[in-house]
Order: structure tokens, then C-alpha cells, then sequence
């Protein structure tokens, strides 16, 4: 039955059923057929994989990044951002990498921090004289920080899936999700420096403070989260409550950006998004209470103890999964289904359970921006106007220069637990 699971599970992902009922019918067929146990637990589990109060943080935070996105803060973070680096050589390439880096740790998307973002810059970059497939690019690319840094949604799924402290995977994530921006900042000014992309004019002090307070309260809502968390005033939900909370008040009374019209929109995408991701959540819960029972992850685990002989192995192996995983199955899936195979794996080498949920999630950043199922390559394609065919070859240094990030957050540790270790 283990391969008739798997087998049902791929023919349907080939025939392009979605994710969620991929899940749900595969293992529903499998506990039909195999005799595994009633058919009410096809329910009663899935129900299970979503009754939980953390997980009530995920919708919180989707809310709570469409209230900043339809907030006004797009521009103003731009703005800062170019004041600080938009006189350099690529500088609205690196102003677009700069800015996902601050909207990244407010909305917690790939796709949020790519449309919001990539609508303005996209635009102008072009009228700039870059090359728009570069670009398209380059916003895809740096919109998958927003699954890295914290409220990072799929960082709250591994979370609940391996049973460790979110407020520590946050944590844990802030220097890799800044080695992956910097990376990526060096890349933009040494091919724009190669294509003679200049920059604007330089900005003075004054220009920069300006900027910088019109974008202090979007920038200190990760810091109010995460001081949050680790001073012990709330628990992650409750930090996702305190979240909208703050976005709403800035968006409505303060920025005035947010309309009745808006507002309705707001709530109509996040419950639309947040149906979505439970649904994947349920299912693919009912999909691990399945595979326990037939004992693949003991069997997988096994397999890898017996056949190999060092963490490093296993990580490159482990890599290598993750990087066609990402490829194929959306990262909230791909979390649920292959933590509960892969962790305990990780854990017999003696890796942190904190350090590989990092090596996790920045490896299936590459996947937001790769085809076939690559969101933010979709909405970069759908602003710029290009085809996704012709965004492939300048993607693929941004798939390199991550994947040597992946291994060299791997290979140090140190970079992931750092951090929470101190605090």
C-alpha cells in the first residue's frame, strides 16, 4: 500500500490536480482500499492537522501582510531604500532587493512581497533602460526572502510540524535571510555594473532621514513582532493579533491608505489565501497520519541511517530533495510531507532540529521562483509582460548564488543558531 500511496500521489499531481486534493484523495483511496482503518479518520484527521491554536497565526499574518501591502508602505520603502543605495551602480535593482528585504519581514509571502513590490519597480527599471527580463528576475528572486524572514508562514508550518519554538526559528532565520539579500545585492551591482546601469543621484542625510521616518512605522512591526515573542508578552499567535492589529491602524488612520473598498478586498484575499494553505495543512496531516501508519518514515529512515555515513552526505542528499521538491510541490506541502521523513533523519546525524528547519525553508525559497509552480516567477512574468520561457536564463544565477547559499548556511551552523542561542 506504501507504493500505492505514492504512485496515486503523483499520477494525480501529473493530471494537474490541485495540491490539497491530491493529498486528501490519495489518502483517501489508499485508506480504502488498503483496510487501514474506518473511514471516518479521513475527516477526523484532517481535522486534526488544523485544529491547533498555533496555526491560528498563519491567517493572522496573511491578514496582517495584505493590510501593510494595500497600506501604503510599498512606496515609502521604496523610497528609503533608495536613498540609501540608489546612487550606486544597479541601484534600482538593488533599491528592489533592499525593499523585499524590509517588506519581506512585514507580509511573510513570496508572492505578496513580489507583487507589491515588483508593480512599482518593475515599471520603472525599465523605463530606466535595464533590461526587464533582469528586472522580472530580479523580483522574483528577492521576493522569496518573504518565506525566509520572519513572519515567514512556512517557518510557522515547520514549526508545528517538528514541534519546535517558532519564536526560535524566527530568530534563527534573520542571518541567513540577510546573507541571502546581500548575495543577491552583490550579484545586481556587478552585472549592472558589467550592462553600465547607473545610478540616481545621490541622496543627503536629510533626503535619508526624511525617507526613513515616512518608513519607520512599516519597518518596526518585525521588530514589535519578534521583541514580542522573545520578551515573553506574547505568544507567536498572539504576536500575528497584535500584528493586524498595528497594520490596520497604520494603513487606516495614520497612512490613509486603506478605503471600505480596500478593506473589503483585504479581508476577500486573506480568507481566500488562508483556505488555501488549511486546506493543504489538513490534508497533508491526514497524508503524514497515513504514512506513519504504513511506516514509510521509519522504513526512509532506515534506509538513509544504514546507507550513510555522515551529516554532510545526508545534507547534500536532503538538498538535493528539497531543490526538486521545491521545484514541483508548493513549499507549504513539501514542508508537511517531508519533515516528518527527513527531520528524524537529521536528528540521528545530530543536526539542530532549529538548523535544519533553516536549511528547509531557504532551500525551498528556490522553488518560488523556478518552473513548473514557481509563484513568484508567475507574478514577476504577469507584471513585466514576459513569458516565463524567456525569464529562465537570467533566473538561473539567482538559483546558483542561493544554492551556495543553502550549503554554506548548512555547512555553519553557527549562522542559524547564533542568534537564538544569545537570546
Amino acid at each position: 500500500m506504501s507504493a500505492f500511496l505514492i504512485i496515486v500521489l503523483f499520477a494525480l499531481f501529473i493530471i494537474g490536480l490541485p495540491i490539497a486534493f491530491s493529498l486528501g484523495l490519495a489518502s483517501s483511496l489508499t485508506v480504502y482500499f488498503g483496510d487501514l482503518t474506518h473511514m471516518v479518520v479521513v475527516i477526523q484527521q484532517t481535522f486534526n492537522a488544523i485544529n491547533s491554536f498555533t496555526l491560528m497565526a498563519i491567517p493572522f499574518f496573511i491578514l496582517a501582510g495584505y493590510l501593510m501591502q494595500h497600506g501604503g508602505i510599498s512606496k515609502r520603502l521604496v523610497d528609503f531604500s533608495d536613498s540609501l543605495v540608489g546612487n550606486m551602480s544597479g541601484g534600482l535593482a538593488m533599491v528592489a532587493i533592499l525593499t523585499s528585504l524590509f517588506f519581506s519581514a512585514i507580509s511573510g509571502s513570496g508572492a505578496a512581497t513580489t507583487a507589491a513590490i515588483g508593480a512599482i519597480m518593475i515599471p520603472a527599471m525599465a523605463q530606466k533602460g535595464y533590461d526587464i527580463r533582469f528586472a522580472a528576475a530580479t523580483h522574483s528572486a528577492s521576493g522569496s526572502l518573504g518565506i525566509i524572514l520572519p513572519p515567514s508562514i512556512p517557518l510557522i508550518l515547520y514549526g508545528v510540524a517538528a514541534s519546535v519554538s517558532i519564536g526560535d526559528l524566527f530568530v534563527a532565520a534573520v542571518i541567513p535571510g540577510f546573507i541571502v539579500a546581500f548575495s543577491f545585492l552583490i550579484y545586481a551591482y556587478i552585472y549592472s555594473k558589467k550592462k553600465g546601469y547607473i545610478g540616481t543621484e545621490k541622496s543627503g542625510w536629510r533626503e535619508v532621514w526624511i525617507t526613513f521616518r515616512k518608513a519607520i512605522l512599516a519597518i518596526l512591526m518585525p521588530v514589535i513582532v519578534l521583541g514580542g515573542i522573545y520578551s515573553g508578552v506574547f505568544t507567536p499567535t498572539e504576536a500575528a493579533v497584535i500584528a493586524v492589529v498595528y497594520s490596520f491602524i497604520v494603513g487606516a488612520f495614520i497612512y490613509r491608505s486603506i478605503s471600505i473598498t480596500k478593506m473589503i478586498q483585504v479581508l476577500r484575499d486573506s480568507a481566500v489565501m488562508s483556505a488555501n494553505i488549511l486546506l493543504i495543512i489538513g490534508t497533508a496531516g491526514l497524508f503524514g497520519f497515513i504514512m506513519q501508519r504504513l511506516g514509510i518514515p521509519d522504513m526512509i529512515s532506515a534506509t538513509f541511517v544504514d546507507n550513510i555515513s555522515s551529516a554532510l552526505i545526508f545534507i547534500l542528499i536532503a538538498t538535493l530533495i528539497m531543490l526538486i521538491v521545491g521545484m514541483f510541490i508548493e513549499a507549504a506541502a513539501a514542508i508537511l510531507i517531508f519533515v516528518p521523513i527527513l527531520l528524524p533523519v537529521a536528528v540521528e546525524f545530530g543536526i539542530d532540529p532549529i538548523h535544519f528547519g533553516v536549511i528547509m525553508i531557504v532551500n525551498l525559497a528556490i522553488g518560488m521562483f523556478t518552473p513548473p509552480v514557481g509563484l513568484n516567477l508567475f507574478v514577476a512574468s504577469q507584471i513585466s509582460g514576459i513569458g516565463i520561457i524567456r525569464l529562465l536564463k537570467p533566473i538561473v544565477p539567482f538559483v546558483i548564488i542561493l544554492l551556495v547559499d543553502v550549503l554554506l548556511i548548512s555547512f555553519l551552523p553557527v549562522l542559524s543558531l547564533w542568534l537564538p542561542s544569545i537570546m
